[in-house]
């Protein structure tokens, strides 16, 4: 759904977890540090493809639970449901059919048998959310245990944010399309070399452009500063306004420069002017099978040269 470009937009008060600036080189891995819990640390992996090798690869039977400690409830938990617990808490909401081929190689079986004891355990909620009067989606969050305990565990960086919950059930089949069109840019990241370090969704980037902006006060309509600030976050001022992207991943190249790919899942919800913004503003546009064509006709009648990839 689409999330329009904005000139001064302070009403996102969604509060993603704390973190440094995207314009700080990302820790690839999160650093250790005394909680003052007894909570075992859990390391994290160095690499987001050894992750998910490790993750949806190992033996069954050789991943045996452990207890994590979070004030005075344990949790008994497999490093794959650690994991899964950690891919839901970046992108929000995953849908369930996604969870299992991305993260479990297609073993529904396993991912089934892992959200049963983390629903069970209070650390994730699984619901069928009615899309339309002919379709649902059976999608994955967090609960607030869920995210509570998955920062005692340190799994991921500082600049990481973590979610939980449903905040926008109207916009679900969207959000959680997010997370497979992550994996489809890691993908072609791999493919030459790189690594994705970060995943910044966009309630980060337009709370932080929307703090940035409000400090400008009388300056706010001046196009040079409002520029300026754009450039800052790494985006750019079009027609007046400062287009964000539905994802950004920041990754690090096989040559070690520290890149980011700004990518926009459009609907056919999206209006013409929309798309020309999201377009000029350098995002890689994606759309569903059914939406393509559609957005590709609108990209052509303004005589646009970006181009709309299929989810």
């Amino acid at each position: 759904m689409s999330r329009d470009a904005f000139s001064y937009d302070p009403q996102d008060t969604r509060e993603p977890t704390p973190r440094r600036s995207t314009q700080q080189r990302p820790a690839p891995r999160a650093e250790a540090r005394d909680s003052g819990d007894d909570a075992p640390e859990i390391p994290g992996p160095s690499r987001a493809d050894e992750a998910r090798e490790n993750h949806s690869g190992s033996d069954e039977r050789s991943d045996t639970s452990r207890a994590h400690y979070v004030r005075d409830r344990a949790y008994l938990l497999r490093n794959s449901e650690i994991h899964s617990l950690t891919e839901i808490g970046r992108f929000r909401v995953i849908a369930a059919h996604d969870l299992a081929k991305h993260e479990y190689q297609g073993n529904d079986e396993r991912m089934e048998k892992d959200i049963r004891r983390l629903r069970k355990q209070g650390l994730v909620s699984d619901k069928t959310v009615e899309i339309s009067r002919k379709k649902s989606l059976r999608v994955v969050t967090l609960t607030k245990a869920g995210h509570r305990l998955l920062k005692k565990a340190h799994r991921v960086p500082d600049d990481q944010a973590i979610y939980h919950g449903l905040r926008k059930p109207r916009e679900v089949e969207h959000d959680a399309d997010l997370y497979r069109l992550y994996q489809k840019e890691a993908s072609n990241i791999e493919r030459t070399g790189g690594r994705p370090l970060r995943v910044i969704l966009d309630y980060e980037l337009k709370k932080n452009l929307n703090r940035d902006l409000a400090l400008l006060g009388p300056d706010r309509d001046d196009e040079a500063t409002k520029s300026e600030i754009a450039e800052k976050h790494g985006l750019q001022l079009i027609n007046g306004k400062i287009p964000v992207p539905d994802l950004r991943i920041e990754y690090e190249t096989a040559e070690l420069e520290l890149r980011h790919e700004d990518l926009e899942l459009a609907t056919r919800e999206y209006r013409p002017r929309a798309v020309a913004e999201k377009a000029a503003a350098g995002f890689s546009l994606y759309a569903r099978p059914e939406d393509a064509s559609r957005l590709r006709r609108i990209l052509d009648e303004r005589e646009l040269t970006s181009h709309i990839l299929t989810l």
